[in-house]
């Protein structure tokens, strides 16, 4: 299949600015946008089948071209890390969003903007969703994530988040992250090694070790159970503000987002629809065949 196009937008923060990297996949004068953001401790490649599989749906059903663009979020991928650890927050990553939404309208002007976020993606377009944008979000996918976050998550969180580990190789980088990972559902070793081998890099010595910055962990390790719960507050009333239709993908098994807060969700705000995921916890990887066709059906695009 083809390749995407990496590149970079500079983006303010309190120490200065940072380069966010994003993968553009299509043709550049499409004006139908789709951004897939991924979840916490991944990087934008997490979507290439399903950025492949919505450039050449449209393409072959004869619809608008469409452009996917998968950014590395600050901290991670190829984008800087943060002088501060502390920036690593959501009101951060949204600012960054909206830098590259920006950047990419007056490259070309977007009629149609889609989001698909997985997890903290996912966090990131509730917020995007919720605002008044010169682009505003049409469809929103959240994959495995709504405004509660159990407390049993984030304290799991806070005991992994910045070990990013030295390897000998790929494949012991891709066997580690599938022990912390297996609640992603059942992937083949094929295709568990074509998800890892991005989410390495070469250190001088020729080992490797995970992709992002360490201090990570330090905002995260900093949350206190009060605080959560404050957030979860702030996050519902974002959700409330969405209007556009919206989608929440959820794994059966998920252990971050209740089957319980999934039915709210459909009762309130953006009413979501649901797509459960059997035999699946957090987070679905969007790579096999019956999710991209869930979210490709949701975009209004042909299975």
């Amino acid at each position: 299949m083809f390749e995407p196009v990496l590149d970079f937008v500079a983006c303010p923060d309190p120490q200065g600015t940072h380069r966010i990297a994003y993968w553009s996949w299509g043709e550049k004068s499409a004006s139908h946008v789709v951004f897939c953001v991924h979840g916490l401790t991944r990087q934008g490649r997490d979507f290439d089948l399903l950025a492949q599989s919505l450039v050449a749906s449209a393409k072959a059903a004869g619809l608008p071209a469409i452009r996917v663009i998968c950014p590395d979020v600050v901290g991670r991928g190829k984008s800087d890390w943060l002088k501060d650890p502390m920036g690593y927050q959501f009101a951060q990553y949204a600012a960054d969003m909206a830098v590259l939404l920006q950047s990419l309208n007056t490259e070309q002007a977007i009629h149609r903007l889609d989001w698909v976020g997985t997890s903290m993606g996912g966090v990131i377009g509730m917020l995007m969703a919720a605002q008044k944008l010169p682009v505003p979000v049409q469809h929103l996918v959240l994959n495995d994530i709504g405004p509660p976050v159990s407390w049993k998550s984030i304290l799991n969180m806070k005991t992994y988040v910045g070990e990013v580990g030295k390897f000998q190789t790929v494949q012991d980088a891709a066997n580690a992250m599938w022990e912390i990972s297996k609640s992603f559902g059942p992937h083949t070793s094929e295709e568990w090694f074509a998800l890892s081998q991005n989410m390495v890099r070469r250190l001088e010595d020729g080992t490797y070790c995970l992709h992002y910055d360490p201090q990570l962990r330090v905002p995260i390790r900093a949350v206190t159970e009060e605080q959560a719960k404050a957030g979860e507050a702030t996050l519902w009333q974002v959700y409330d503000l969405i209007q556009c239709p919206t989608l929440l993908i959820r794994g059966a098994e998920s252990e971050l987002l209740s089957a319980a807060a999934a039915v709210e969700m459909t009762q309130r705000g953006a009413r979501a629809q649901v797509a459960t995921l059997p035999g699946v916890g957090h987070a679905p990887t969007l790579t096999h065949q019956d999710q991209i066709d869930i979210v490709r059906q949701f975009l209004g695009l042909p299975a």
